[in-house]
């Protein structure tokens, strides 16, 4: 009778770790914290949710020894999936207590299971962070792009971006009103995409395909984002909170906005130094 061995490490540890914090958070969120449905609330649980079965994969294909029936870079992908989990459980346990702890009028074992959510959140987050630390390229290692300081600089990139979405499209499109504004969310919109598209050709080993070396699109996308992204920086503050221009609206978001392209802005400097880097010690 064959026998399932299962080889142990910090690595292994720290994922099983992460499955069980994720897994605690969604249950304990959706048995008892008595969350509204839609909005907020739906993100979180998605949040732990996609965490933990991402998590899940990673370990059963580990275990079993299926990485080469994966049609992806194993390379690339768990420390892509960890270090997406490590932000989504990051913004979840932000957001979980801002929206369903703080302010509110609610007691007893409610307020007792959004508590125990939210710590399993935080400690879930921990678990990624760790997971990515002890999977991110050491120096002089050869590993998979994603691995290195530009792999995870994406990562971060397009989860900003996505939050910039959420942000500029809630309650009501708050980029409408100008051509200028239009012209920073060509700029989320673009950068997004491309970043994005980084990301999969990466895991999905595809950066053969592209007609030019991959290490010289990375250097020319990196110095265009940098450029698109410093126009939004000036331009998205000025229009929505210069007297002439403004109009009414949710200023906490759109400040929120204005401080994510900023960190977007430097998230985009410190990838095109890396790849300059990269590009000019491989040359």
């Amino acid at each position: 009778m064959p026998l399932l061995v299962f080889h142990t490490s910090q690595l292994l540890w720290v994922r099983l770790a992460a499955l069980v914090f994720t897994c605690v958070a969604f249950s304990v969120a959706a048995h008892g914290a008595n969350l509204p449905h839609g909005g907020m609330a739906d993100w979180c649980i998605f949040c732990w949710a996609f965490s933990f079965a991402c998590t899940l994969l990673v370990l059963l294909v580990e275990q079993f020894g299926l990485q080469a029936r994966i049609p992806v870079s194993w390379t690339n992908f768990p420390i892509t999936i960890a270090c997406y989990a490590a932000l989504l459980c990051l913004s979840a346990s932000i957001i979980f207590p801002v929206y369903f702890i703080k302010d509110q009028q609610r007691y007893g074992e409610t307020r007792d299971y959004r508590i125990a959510s939210t710590v399993f959140s935080c400690l879930a987050a921990v678990a990624y962070m760790g997971e990515v630390s002890l999977s991110k390229a050491r120096p002089g290692e050869v590993t998979g792009y994603m691995a290195t300081a530009p792999g995870l600089l994406k990562v971060c990139q397009t989860f900003v971006a996505c939050v910039i979405f959420m942000l500029v499209s809630s309650p009501a499109p708050s980029y409408d009103h100008h051509a200028a504004l239009k012209w920073c969310m060509a700029v989320y919109c673009i950068c997004f995409i491309l970043s994005m598209a980084v990301v999969v050709l990466c895991v999905g080993e595809c950066t053969g395909c592209l007609p030019i070396p991959f290490s010289k699109f990375l250097s020319g996308y990196a110095l265009l984002a940098v450029i698109m992204y410093l126009t939004a920086t000036i331009i998205w503050p000025v229009f929505q909170f210069d007297k002439q221009y403004q109009r009414r609206g949710n200023n906490t978001n759109l400040i929120a906005v204005a401080v994510l392209t900023a960190l977007n802005f430097l998230l985009y400097l410190a990838d095109l130094a890396y790849t300059a880097r990269l590009v000019f010690v491989t040359v």
